[in-house]
């Protein structure tokens, strides 16, 4: 949901392929047009670029298949649904013949995780996922069916939704575990820093925070690959939002710290291999822009904090395109909205107001 961010002129590595596009911001895309769903297509040695359709507006995913001895290990599986179930036959019948040794998921997000249990079940094989981003999903999962918390309907209430989303937010509570096949009832733990061989090669694990609790990166020194999961996208920004179970929770800047960390540690002349839009070079220049353009949004934000507004009030400055009365729509906004204002809460720069209303209102605090 944040407004996407530009990137500086980027170094394009010599070793580009010379039909790669590169975009106005420097990013070059050299692996070309993605794979149909059902299908798959080899852009590095061992590894298949896997493309999902996911029926929302963001409406694709991308998965990864490594060859691993006789096998495959997967990485990240897309949404339970009939139509992925039937992508996922075709492959296996068309392309990735022999059996899934192990399935990896980057994090517990439904369009990541939906399909892990179906797969290690088909395969008898293990789900390997860190600690935090198995608990978590566990514990959503359960909310299937139930009616919506007092905590969260406040949560919602305190931001300005009127009566009319609150109810529709009832409505719908719960929807997280329908996007989820039962997720097998153990798993393999990823930890921060380990080295793990898939077909050969060494990769070691990078954990991220702000877009969700412990998500995973793959990064292979050998092949100059980083799956990055959704940690790094191009073209769009992580949603990294503030939810009813943590309202006071300062994701922005664990996920800028992230940022930080993935800038230091590794090379800036990988292939990223992002869960949605394509793979691409210059990772630096793109964790560059994602960082430049939060720092923008937190300036509107201070900007327009001159008078006392509530979260409903702050997506017209935040948002490039208007927030409608669609309930997702409104949950990542309210989410995105929440995770600027505690950042500044946390540093003292805004004030937060209980008002006679029920809502929460936000006002900078004036300078000395």
């Amino acid at each position: 949901m944040n407004p996407q961010a530009t990137a500086a002129p980027a170094d394009i590595p010599a070793d580009t392929p010379a039909d790669a596009r590169t975009d106005r911001h420097g990013l070059s895309y050299p692996c070309g047009q993605p794979p149909a769903a059902g299908s798959a297509r080899e852009i590095a040695p061992g590894l298949w670029w896997i493309r999902m359709p996911l029926p929302f507006s963001l409406d694709h995913i991308n998965l990864w298949a490594l060859r691993d001895g006789d096998g495959w290990a997967l990485v990240d599986t897309g949404i339970w649904s009939d139509a992925t179930a039937t992508a996922w036959r075709q492959l296996f019948a068309d392309v990735l013949t022999g059996p899934v040794t192990r399935v990896f998921v980057t994090h517990m997000h439904p369009d990541h995780i939906g399909m892990a249990g179906w797969l290690t079940r088909k395969f008898g094989c293990r789900l390997w996922i860190s600690r935090l981003e198995y608990l978590s999903c566990r514990a959503l999962s359960v909310d299937t069916g139930r009616e919506a918390p007092d905590d969260a309907i406040g949560f919602i209430q305190r931001a300005g939704w009127n009566d009319e989303a609150v109810e529709t937010y009832r409505t719908r509570f719960g929807s997280f575990g329908k996007l989820i096949y039962a997720l097998p009832d153990s798993y393999r733990r990823l930890h921060d820093g380990e080295e793990i061989t898939i077909g050969g090669h060494r990769w070691r694990v990078l954990m991220g925070t702000g877009h969700s609790p412990e998500h995973a990166c793959l990064y292979c020194p050998d092949l100059k690959l980083l799956i990055s999961g959704d940690q790094v996208l191009p073209g769009i920004s992580s949603n990294v939002s503030v939810f009813p179970a943590e309202p006071d929770a300062n994701p922005l800047a664990d996920w800028l710290q992230s940022l930080d960390r993935i800038e230091r540690e590794l090379p800036g002349d990988l292939l990223v291999l992002p869960s949605h839009n394509e793979p691409f070079l210059g990772l630096h220049q793109r964790v560059g822009a994602l960082r430049a353009g939060e720092m923008r949004g937190l300036e509107r934000l201070r900007a327009a904090l001159d008078q006392p507004r509530r979260v409903v009030d702050l997506y017209e400055v935040l948002f490039a395109r208007p927030v409608g009365a669609d309930n997702m729509q409104m949950s990542l906004a309210t989410g995105e909205t929440l995770a600027h204002l505690n950042y500044l809460l946390a540093r003292g720069e805004i004030t937060r107001t209980l008002g006679d209303d029920g809502c929460f209102w936000y006002q900078r605090v004036a300078a000395a």
